[in-house]
């Protein structure tokens, strides 16, 4: 039986926004209402809208229509919904325009706080500019700016006027932002002339000015004067300044989006071919953003959340749609989370109040090895939940933020799903018992199963984790290519989604995954998660992370190899006891074939370890577009440490 995390008071319970979804519809308990809104999804998903009050400027005639098939589902069929309308202007025209919206703190200590009624102002000044430079519905603008209030107003303008967001990576290098805006063939880009990372200003605009210069569709560059003397070069006729774009005391009507209307086009990181654009609409995208932010991390209307992450991954726009739709406040942080000190996220945690924090277990295992002081020396005692999402959990961290962080006293709530998902499949929920590194269960709404090669359910064992029917939040397709949409999500079992993710159901009902199917290890025939042997070797005291990968080996099919990044820096006599602990917890023939000792593993700034640039760099191949990794000369360091 696996340990207990989290066991929920009473009080909690009590007032709990699943509990008032619950209790409106006669459920008695979290299990009953996975399988109430799976056995009758139109009555769940309309009983969501009404519950969080989403308004429809017309109401749908169908919550949902399947009739080209699965793949293919429509949700909200015939109603008309806009999510800035709901995550914005509908705040201030219900009396909440003083309520604080969206808190910016950038690395050199600059705070900017917006209210509803002011970011309504920003945002009508940009759609209206917007609009001037001949903006229509449909047309796609890209977004690529550092983590600053600016990058919502500019997403929320564009959602506005029924154009198409676009968030980029801020940490893209040009040629992945052009491949972005060439797919979707922008009409137009925000940028900023620079940001701030660790202590520097990193200059943005010139990585656009490049990759402009490729993609024929841009027209405009709007550049916010971020560090405001960059002195970055401007292109007369093609860009603007943030100010220049501004129509200041403009009032700007809303677009009467369809649900059905596309809304953004989200494409998936790391990628080393073509991009991969997931398809999102108004009304699916943010009833499912709404509903997980409401029910699962439990967000009220006068709390505020803070996720460590960047507006190009999905938690980005999760973060500001969830807090949004709530009516609560959204903490952006523009720099690294551990700079100066390490102690910068859980000042941030003390200075903001912060009710709801969300972070990835690489951020964690690396804070972890800076020592318990720089957690409590702050009051964090605002925090009621913590969320996780991007990659599977140790058990050693996982307690660490929950018994160190968390005081014992906060659950936190391990999501898992994805960019062309729309959110997660899995959660608990915090009216649940948790257990350690638990993913809970299915997400509401959520029919998924793990099934075999054969496409059997299967239980206490791996498998893929898939989904057998569809969801609001799910991406109408791979822009530009249904094609590539079928073959990657829907040709390996008929009619029901493969995702790519390696699950495990236990004993108990409890789920847990254990990290890519693509990034599986097959030795001698027996396959297993890099996860499973990171868990291992993380639980020893010197290791603070490390990354698995799998290598060819004549006769064992793939010998597994070990990266790992020494606490103390000591070697001496680690790399056996770590072979014989993996022996032991996992069976011989898991035993580590060679365990490299590094400074320092490739990451992206999302904080997810790249295990297969690390495994590209340990077989001697090329590692690929590297340009999503805040850290890609680790790979040197790799490199370095097999040499030797």
């Amino acid at each position: 039986m696996a340990e207990i995390a989290w066991k929920p008071t009473p009080e909690y319970v009590e007032n709990a926004n699943v509990t008032r979804l619950m209790r409106a519809h006669g459920i008695e308990s979290i299990d009953e209402l996975r399988r109430r809104s799976v056995e009758d999804m139109e009555w769940f998903w309309d009983a969501v809208v009404e519950d969080l009050g989403i308004e429809f400027t017309t109401p749908y005639e169908r919550v949902l229509d399947g009739s080209r098939g699965p793949a293919w589902t429509k949700w909200f069929v015939g109603g008309r919904v806009n999510l800035t309308h709901n995550c914005v202007d509908r705040h201030v025209a219900a009396g909440r325009a003083g309520r604080v919206a969206l808190i910016g703190e950038s690395e050199d200590g600059e705070i900017r706080a917006f209210t509803y009624a002011e970011l309504k102002q920003e945002v009508d000044a940009i759609a209206g500019g917007l609009r001037d430079l001949g903006i229509e519905k449909g047309d796609r603008v890209a977004v690529f700016m550092p983590m600053i209030p600016e990058a919502v107003i500019a997403a929320y303008a564009i959602v506005k006027i029924g154009a198409v967001y676009m968030p980029i990576f801020s940490g893209f290098a040009p040629h992945a932002v052009a491949a972005r805006l060439q797919d979707a063939e922008a009409k137009a880009v925000f940028t900023a002339d620079g940001g701030l990372r660790r202590g520097s200003r990193a200059l943005m605009k010139p990585a656009v000015d490049e990759a402009v210069a490729d993609s024929p569709s841009v027209r405009h560059v709007i550049v916010y004067e971020r560090l405001g003397d960059a002195g970055v070069p401007m292109e007369r006729g093609r860009d603007l300044t943030w100010d220049e774009c501004r129509l200041p005391g403009v009032v700007v009507e809303t677009e009467d989006t369809d649900a059905e209307d596309t809304l953004m086009i989200a494409y998936t990181s790391g990628t080393t071919g073509r991009p991969k654009g997931a398809v999102h609409v108004h009304g699916g995208f943010l009833v499912k953003m709404a509903s997980e932010t409401a029910y699962q991390t439990d967000l009220h209307a006068d709390e505020t959340l803070y996720w460590v992450t960047d507006m190009g991954w999905i938690m980005g726009p999760w973060e500001m749609v969830g807090a949004g739709c709530a009516g609560a406040t959204v903490v952006l942080y523009e720099g690294a989370p551990d700079w100066p000190e390490p102690d910068r996220v859980w000042a941030s945690v003390e200075r903001h109040r912060v009710n709801v924090l969300g972070v990835s277990p690489t951020l964690i295992r690396a804070l972890k090895t800076q020592g318990d002081e720089h957690v409590r020396k702050h009051d964090l005692s605002s925090l009621r939940v913590f969320g996780s999402t991007g990659e599977p959990w140790n058990p050693e961290p996982y307690r660490w933020l929950s018994e160190v962080a968390g005081d014992g006293r906060l659950p936190i709530i391990n999501i898992s799903g994805g960019t062309e998902v729309g959110a997660c499949f899995l959660t608990p929920y915090p009216v649940e018992v948790i257990k350690v590194c638990s993913l809970g269960g299915p997400s509401h709404g959520m029919d998924v199963d793990v099934f075999d090669a054969e496409g059997r359910p299967v239980r206490g064992e791996v498998g893929e984790l898939v989904c057998k029917r569809p969801w609001p939040g799910m991406t109408r397709g791979i822009w530009g290519d249904p094609e590539r949409y079928i073959e990657t999500y829907w040709s390996m079992y008929d009619g029901v989604w493969r995702h790519g993710d390696w699950a495990l159901i236990d004993e108990e009902g409890d789920w847990f995954l254990l990290g890519r199917s693509d990034d599986t290890i097959n030795v001698a025939g027996k396959r297993l998660g890099p996860a499973e042997v990171e868990s291992v070797l993380v639980s020893h005291p010197s290791v603070a992370e490390s990354a698995v990968v799998g290598v060819p080996h004549e006769t064992k099919g793939e010998a597994i190899w070990c990266f790992c990044v020494l606490g103390d820096g000591d070697t001496d006599g680690v790399a056996e006891a770590l072979g014989e602990l993996v022996a032991k917890e996992l069976g011989r023939p898991f035993k580590p074939s060679r365990i490299v000792f590094v400074e320092a593993l490739p990451k992206t700034r999302s904080a997810k370890i790249l295990r297969r640039a690390v495994r590209a760099v340990a077989i001697g191949e090329d590692p690929g577009d590297m340009s999503s990794a805040e850290n890609p000369q680790a790979l040197d360091g790799i490199r370095a440490a097999l040499g030797s």
